[in-house]
């Protein structure tokens, strides 16, 4: 008939993995080869990357390792008298037990630090943060002979205190625990303001206000509302601090004494002072083991993806 279109629609040739000429977009294909050749070709991209990690940290932990079991001979010696000697396992405990407490301290520091950051303003939260990032981009060197000079007998902090009349005589604040914390806190202070300031400017606080304008004061209000959303910040705090306080060395050389030796610096004695390179790859291992035993252990309380902010 004469009113009549007559029209055609071709159906893409999905056999042939090919599209009709009218139709936009890339050809289908069905090949599974064809997509694995694909998956294969980008995995080969990450072939460097993989090579290169392997190099510069799998490597040598397999080389520390193996001279821990080696050196001077064969066998677990060095394990037995690392073990076997209580000076040994009290530096190990030592080494907790400082890295415990510069924890607790740059969290006490650490969390209202941070909340003040959420209430300040634009400009002086600015101030606030290059406050704690400044002497973060400082040479950890650099800081600690600071420390050194202003706690000393006649440093800044003992002629100021003596300068208004708060003591009579200088005391002691290096070469004792006093100084390695102060130097460790004030180094790893910015590991728990940032997590802590990440955490607590996600929070709401209009939960806060909510409580205050059903009647409970700040104080009621802050800690069992506003205090326990914030533990996910506290424990990537407590984590990132303590495990890095665990391999500390400069600060507790120049601000402790020898009762106040961690396993670094046992480390470096080992490997500088008696030569006695399998020993010190034994003490690297149980540092290593350690820190990866707390890891696994934090693992089975909380997910450590949420702690670096993977909200999954």
């Amino acid at each position: 008939m004469g009113g009549e279109v007559s029209v055609t629609v071709a159906a893409p040739d999905r056999a042939a993995g090919r599209r009709s000429p009218g139709q936009d977009g890339p050809p289908l294909s069905d090949d599974p080869g064809r997509r694995r050749r694909g998956v294969d070709g980008w995995g080969l991209l990450i072939l460097p990357i993989v090579a290169f990690l392997l190099l510069v940290l799998v490597a040598p932990l397999v080389l520390v390792l193996a001279r821990s079991v080696t050196d001077p001979q064969p066998g677990l010696t060095n394990y037995a008298d690392f073990f076997g000697s209580p000076v040994y396992l009290d530096v190990l405990l030592n080494t907790f037990r400082i890295s415990g407490l510069v924890t607790a301290v740059t969290l006490l520091l650490g969390f209202p630090y941070a909340y003040l950051m959420t209430l300040a303003s634009p400009f002086w939260r600015g101030v606030m943060l290059v406050a704690v990032l400044v002497p973060f981009w400082t040479s950890l060197l650099v800081r600690t002979f600071a420390w050194v000079l202003m706690l000393g007998d006649a440093g800044v902090v003992n002629e100021t205190l003596i300068g208004l009349g708060i003591l009579d005589e200088p005391i002691s604040m290096i070469r004792n625990l006093t100084g390695v914390v102060i130097g460790m806190v004030q180094i790893m202070l910015p590991f728990a303001v940032l997590p802590l300031f990440a955490t607590m400017r996600g929070i709401d606080r209009r939960l806060v206000q909510a409580a205050e304008g059903l009647g409970a004061r700040p104080i009621q209000a802050f800690w069992p509302i506003y205090a326990p959303l914030t533990l996910p910040g506290v424990a990537a705090a407590a984590l990132l601090v303590f495990i890095s306080s665990l391999g500390f060395y400069i600060t507790p050389a120049l601000l402790g004494g020898p009762q106040d030796m961690m396993l670094g610096e046992l480390i470096v004695e080992q490997l500088s002072g008696v030569l006695r390179w399998g020993f010190a790859s034994t003490l690297a291992v149980v540092l290593l083991v350690v820190t990866a035993a707390l890891l696994v252990l934090v693992s089975r309380i909380v997910s450590l993806g949420k702690l670096v902010g993977d909200g999954r």
